[in-house]
């Protein structure tokens, strides 16, 4: 019988043939970049903006030390809601769908003609490895990963207001304290609905469709990125899932490490896995010491203004170095 953690695993690992969604941009992600897409809006939303809707968001990727973090976010009309994301299409937390389904779900999402398609509109939020760390390392104040997620939580919903969408209720998965991060978001969203809950991703079909269009955004960046650093297509063996306890990841960082760059953009250098195999006895001959140098007190302008002796003949060495004086050839 497997254990139950190796099939969280499985489960986080992509599909061998995961459909390669429009939200996903090779470029930008091998350039360790952070992005946004957004799908057409659906013809029966454009056509009639007085049709209410439903939203849901919900993020893949929050945990690995490898790849980016992707937020997903799904609307459709609220009539529709649970007949066609839970009734025909059975949606569900993405992290207990397989792979397989996870796919097949996000294909019928960006197939034209298909109910999926011609009824929702998503989007995705890219948040990228080096721009996580680059947050999270800042020497003044840390971005924490709280507050990005946040930010790109709201960015997203605002989007999609200032694209017409008439969104009456907001659904989503919490990040920290469902009260504190909903009475924030009620204050930004007043004329909304907003709903803040912890397994929202289970409770919420929208949620639910969110975390595919994440998850299935995450899983084909994180092989983009993988065949970009590592220069193989073989995700499954190298990465896997990219999480810190997927051994595959952890092996594959210890073997293919740059011992002064490290591993990339792909990787989060502020994850402690990243940090402690920089630090581990593998590289100890490469670590450097930056001199520290005392701080000296801070100048004043007056300083610049009074002269001691020592200045007076300095200055007289320059004033000779750049020639005589006018009145000096006059005489």
């Amino acid at each position: 019988m497997a254990h139950p953690f190796s099939k969280a695993l499985s489960l986080s690992t992509p599909a061998n043939d995961v459909f390669i969604a429009p939200s996903v941009d090779e470029g930008r992600i091998n350039q360790g970049m952070s992005y946004t897409y957004h799908s057409k809006i659906p013809e029966c939303v454009a056509n009639n903006k007085n049709t209410e809707c439903v939203l849901g968001v919900d993020e893949a990727g929050r945990g690995p030390v490898l790849g980016p973090m992707v937020y997903g976010l799904l609307y459709l009309p609220r009539e529709e809601h649970i007949s066609l994301l839970a009734d025909s299409h059975r949606f569900d937390d993405s992290k207990v769908l397989t792979p397989e389904v996870r796919s097949a779900l996000m294909k019928t999402l960006c197939t034209p003609n298909t109910d999926l398609h011609d009824r929702c509109g998503w989007a995705t939020r890219v948040m990228s490895a080096r721009d996580i760390s680059a947050g999270m390392l800042k020497p003044a104040g840390t971005y924490n990963l709280n507050a990005q997620a946040m930010d790109a939580t709201i960015q997203l919903i605002r989007d999609v207001f200032e694209k017409g969408v008439n969104v009456k209720e907001i659904y989503i998965d919490t990040i920290g304290n469902p009260a504190t991060y909903q009475k924030k978001l009620e204050r930004i969203f007043p004329t909304t609905s907003i709903t803040v809950a912890k397994k929202a991703d289970s409770l919420y079909p929208c949620v639910s469709a969110a975390s595919v269009c994440a998850k299935v955004s995450r899983d084909v960046a994180l092989e983009v990125s993988h065949r970009f650093h590592s220069g193989s297509n073989h995700l499954s063996e190298n990465w896997g899932s990219g999480y810190p306890s997927d051994t595959r990841a952890t092996t594959w960082m210890k073997n293919n490490v740059d011992p002064f760059f490290g591993w990339g953009s792909g990787c989060r250098f502020s994850w402690s896995t990243a940090k402690d195999l920089l630090e581990s006895k593998l590289l100890t001959g490469n670590i450097i010491d930056w001199p520290v140098v005392d701080d000296e007190p801070p100048s004043k302008v007056t300083d610049f203004l009074s002269a001691t002796s020592a200045n007076l003949n300095e200055c007289e060495k320059i004033t000779t170095w750049f020639g005589t004086s006018v009145p000096e050839v006059m005489m």
